[in-house]
Parts: C-alpha cells; structure tokens; sequence
C-alpha cells in the first residue's frame, strides 16, 4: 500500500475552503459558559462541607448517647455495681455514678470515638474530667471546631442522669 500526504491547499478545497479547527470566538464561549457553570455549582459543594460537618456531629451525639445508655445498664447489671471501671469490648472505662466519666477514658472510649487534633475521624474534646457533674466538649474540625460541637456532663449525683448539651453548629 502506497499513501499519499494530501497538502493543506488539498484539504481546505474539499472542505469547502474552511480550515479545520475551533476560533477564538469559540474557545471564549466555551470559557464563558464553563465559569458561569463553576460558578453556580461552587456555592452547593461549600453548603456540602457544612451539611457533612452538622451530620457528623449528630452522629457523635448519637454515639456519646447510646454509649452513655449501654454503660449505664452494663453497670447497673453488675453484681456488685460496678464503681470506678467498667469492662467494655475489652477496655476499661472509667465511670462516676453508674455512667462514664466526661473525658478520654470514659465517655469518649466507650463512645469509641478516636480524638485530637489529627484524629483520623476528626474529632477533638476540650475540657472534662474524672468528677462528678464535670463537662467535656466534642468538637468536629473543620471549620471552627468550638462552634460545632456539643457537652457532655457526667451525673452529678448517683440517682441522675448525664446532661446533653445542644448542638452548636455555626462554625460547622
């Protein structure tokens, strides 16, 4: 087989003597109207990010309670009640009042929640403690972790239950 290279010339003959390719008329069209698609879409991913920190921390509320709960009734099913730890999936959990304590080793381990400032689940607490009626903070990074969290506060006294604060979500 033989070819033949077919001259510029040639081909813009055949084409009806227009050149292939795109103007620059086109090109800019085509800009404009990919910027005002951009533009437009930009706004929904940023709401996104705000709507998956807010889901985040009510998932953290979630887990903080459930774990609260199920600690509470494994205490109380103890005999005798348990008093400083609870054994829980293999882990110590230290508890005030028949419910975990407002820190890293009680509610938060029994929540299994993983924090600190690189936290892979992205998490951080702030304040909290061992005694009773003490609170703890959970935070979500982000954008302005103390204003998207909540509190957690162990019992203050043995026949009352833990208190929940609301969820903060203007820094989310």
């Amino acid at each position: 087989m033989h070819f033949k290279l077919r001259d510029k010339h040639h081909t813009q003959r055949s084409l009806g003597g227009r050149a292939l390719g795109f103007t620059l008329i086109e090109l800019i069209v085509v800009i404009i109207v990919l910027s005002i698609l951009a533009a437009t879409a930009l706004p929904r991913f940023t709401n996104l990010q705000v709507q998956a920190r807010v889901a985040k921390l009510n998932a953290a509320l979630g887990a903080v309670k459930g774990a609260a709960a199920l600690s509470h009734a494994a205490c109380l099913a103890q005999t005798p009640q348990c008093a400083a730890t609870l054994l829980m999936e293999g882990v110590n959990v230290t508890m005030v009042n028949t419910y975990p304590t407002a820190d890293a080793a009680g509610i938060i381990t029994a929540a299994g929640l993983s924090v600190g400032p690189s936290s892979p689940d992205g998490y951080n607490i702030q304040g909290g403690g061992a005694a009773a009626g003490t609170p703890v903070t959970v935070m979500v990074l982000g954008n302005d972790p103390p204003n998207c969290s909540f509190t957690y506060t162990s019992p203050v006294a043995a026949s009352q239950s833990p208190v929940y604060g609301v969820l903060i979500t203007s820094g989310c």
